[in-house]
């Protein structure tokens, strides 16, 4: 007789989980030495080294320490003159040196429209940084945004990023989760919509 109840509970407790907003919501703060509006996610996009590029040697290396890939959109704004840019840390394992990831073409994402070369640029000089390094040995860089290629990211199932290694090869990293709840909240926070 209880097994109802708690069935009904426990579908309750699914279905309103199923409606929560997405884990890493959208932050605003005005930098104090600049006086910018900065707006960014509360923590980056976590990627996670793809299976495809050799599920064995991800196996074959389990004493090592895989590299990891985050990345995360900014919105600088001052006094109404907004520019993007996209935030990309790459924490390198012992699985594979990375090359300087500011170099010409050393990034590319990769949607479900295609693939775009990432353009380095110069953030803004701030009094701290959008998001913070995960990984202290790690680089960081900013590259070019735009809103057309945020509302791709957005609509996109598949967000990938590939990194050129030391050794010229390919490391491909994925999107550890569904991203598009993330960055459509992201959008809509920046005031970006279509509607």
């Amino acid at each position: 007789m209880r097994l109802p109840a708690v069935a009904s509970c426990l579908i309750t407790v699914l279905l309103s989980a199923c409606g929560t907003p997405s884990a890493i919501k959208p932050v605003e703060y005005l930098d104090d030495r600049t006086a910018m509006t900065v707006g960014s996610l509360k923590e980056p996009i976590e990627l996670v080294p793809s299976l495809r590029q050799g599920g064995l040697h991800v196996i074959t290396n389990l004493g090592k320490r895989l590299s990891f890939a985050y990345l995360g959109p900014v919105e600088w704004d001052r006094s109404g003159s907004i520019v993007y840019g996209l935030w990309v840390h790459i924490a390198p394992g012992t699985d594979r040196p990375i090359a300087d990831i500011r170099s010409n073409a050393a990034l590319t994402i990769v949607l479900d429209n295609g693939t775009r070369v990432l353009t380095p640029i110069d953030a803004p000089q701030l009094g701290r940084g959008a998001y913070q390094p995960v990984a202290s040995w790690g680089q960081t860089a900013y590259f070019e945004l735009t809103v057309e290629m945020l509302k791709q990211m957005a609509a996109s199932q598949k967000l990938e990023l590939n990194v050129r290694a030391a050794d010229d090869s390919v490391v491909n990293f994925v999107a550890s989760g569904d991203t598009r709840a993330t960055l459509t909240d992201y959008l809509h926070s920046r005031g970006i919509t279509d509607d």
